[in-house]
């Protein structure tokens, strides 16, 4: 099965899988230093756009990416040469960190317009909603002080507790990093539905065959899904998947124009 590898794919599953290796047992730092963080984060670094494709945030979310990988990268890059797989991989692994940076620009735009609406007129029911908006955030002790703030809609104290807490907030969100070759490997997917579209793959969970066009088409109708649901709870980047489709099936476009240099 191994020696169906080729070298693309297993440079980029030896690199990926060595870089988690050595950010969990010997460099933990480079965990937080690799990733991506939003670009008015304390942490963000403009090469994180490159390196958090590296990082994965423990061994299953790594295995996932790199079954995909391992699955569906061969024959690609097989069908496509060593240089556009490259250029698919890194393209859509960067451009999805490029273009969630930007749903998270809107995200922390739409939060702080919340947040400056309560500063200029703060409003008990106001911070009531916004704490029913992000529940997931906070511990059970937050609604005592929002029973104790309605009770007390007049009290400076309170009004600059919750200010406070809002800004918390805010200052949570913005250093919430976001690791993973997802983008990445959204790409291949959509590449690979593309470009064999008729290839019959025999799924696990449920045991049963499907072409790929389907099961792609699978994928993106449930990442826009959760997208649109926005689950509070749900710490996965469902944008940044939705992104390496959309990259993936640019490029694939672009370079199907012109047959004589596609293969």
């Amino acid at each position: 099965m191994f020696r169906a590898l080729t070298p693309i794919v297993k440079n980029l599953l030896l690199i990926t899988v060595g870089m988690h290796v050595i950010a969990s047992f010997f460099i933990p730092q480079l965990k937080n230093l690799f990733a991506l963080y939003y670009v008015e984060s304390r942490f963000f670094m403009p090469f994180q756009f490159v390196t958090y494709m590296f990082m994965h945030a423990d061994f299953w979310h790594l295995i996932s990416n790199m079954f995909g990988l391992f699955i569906f990268g061969p024959l690609l890059e097989q069908f496509m040469g060593p240089k556009k797989i490259l250029i698919l991989w890194m393209v859509c692994g960067i451009g999805s960190g490029v273009l969630y940076s930007g749903y998270n620009a809107y995200k922390m735009g739409n939060l702080n317009d919340r947040i400056e609406a309560f500063t200029n007129d703060p409003d008990p029911e106001t911070f009531n909603r916004f704490v029913s908006d992000n529940r997931h955030l906070f511990n059970p002790a937050i609604y005592d002080f929002v029973d104790k703030y309605s009770r007390n809609p007049e009290s400076t104290e309170m009004v600059s507790a919750a200010k406070r807490t809002m800004l918390d907030i805010r200052d949570r969100q913005v250093n919430v990093p976001m690791v993973g070759a997802s983008g990445a490997l959204f790409g291949i997917l959509i590449a690979f539905g593309m470009l064999f579209p008729n290839t019959q793959l025999f799924l696990l969970f449920p045991p049963m065959p499907v072409k790929a066009k389907y099961l792609v088409l699978f994928y993106g109708l449930y990442t826009v899904y959760n997208i649109f649901v926005s689950n509070p709870t749900d710490n996965v980047a469902h944008f940044a998947h939705l992104s390496g489709l959309v990259i993936g099936a640019v490029l694939v476009t672009y370079w199907k124009k012109d047959r004589r240099n596609f293969y």
